[in-house]
């Protein structure tokens, strides 16, 4: 992957607050690796040493997007394993493990789960959940869900679609949702500082799927 922008050389003086807000604005300007790079400063520089790391669910992400998919399910185990009823990093954990496998497997036999007798409120979160653990929601469920009159409930069911079309390697499928997801009314309006509006656009532009904005 060829990175469109170098990250300058962050000041030691700089906090590893400042620094993954800089990490998150690479990866808004389409700068990924960058992005990983100031997220790692981050980490180094957090006191205790290690206390941010379960944290930096942004560092999975652009591990994500550099094919790095083991170190992204790393990350979003460690993150699970101080906030387990985080749907969206079990979420995005079961994408990495399909990744990592050659020839996508899926559902990956070690896919986490919430703890027993726990759900997520939110009912696109919920169906998400259950499409990505292959619990009984189909992309057919998800869809509907995202039929709310809610944007964001709108947003994140075209999202996750479409990241769930690229890991059953569906790629037309996956570039119609994602492409949607990144143009879609929340996307472009109020959530447009949301970092998953940014991660839809990052994605459609690393895979050259053209977007009108």
């Amino acid at each position: 992957m060829t990175s469109l922008y170098t990250a300058p050389m962050p000041l030691e003086s700089e906090s590893p607050r400042i620094l993954v807000q800089k990490g998150m604005q690479c990866f808004r300007n389409y700068d990924v690796p960058s992005s990983l790079y100031y997220f790692d400063k981050a980490d180094a520089l957090a006191v205790p040493k290690g206390s941010l790391s379960p944290y930096l669910w942004q560092r999975g992400i652009s591990y994500y997007y550099l094919n790095r998919f083991q170190e992204g399910s790393n990350q979003f185990r460690l993150d699970v394993s101080v906030n387990p009823l985080d749907v969206e990093e079990i979420v995005w954990d079961i994408a990495c493990l399909t990744r990592i496998d050659d020839n996508n497997t899926f559902p990956p036999e070690k896919r986490m789960k919430l703890p027993n007798g726990k759900t997520d409120r939110r009912r696109i979160m919920s169906t998400v959940y259950s499409l990505f653990r292959d619990d009984g929601a189909t992309e057919f469920d998800l869809r509907n869900a995202g039929h709310t009159g809610n944007m964001s409930d709108e947003f994140y069911s075209l999202f996750y679609l479409g990241l769930y079309c690229e890991i059953r390697n569906e790629p037309t499928k996956a570039e119609h949702y994602m492409k949607e997801a990144a143009t879609s009314s929340y996307a472009m309006g109020l959530g447009a500082q949301d970092y998953m509006s940014s991660c839809a656009k990052v994605h459609c532009r690393l895979r050259n799927w053209e977007i009108s904005a």
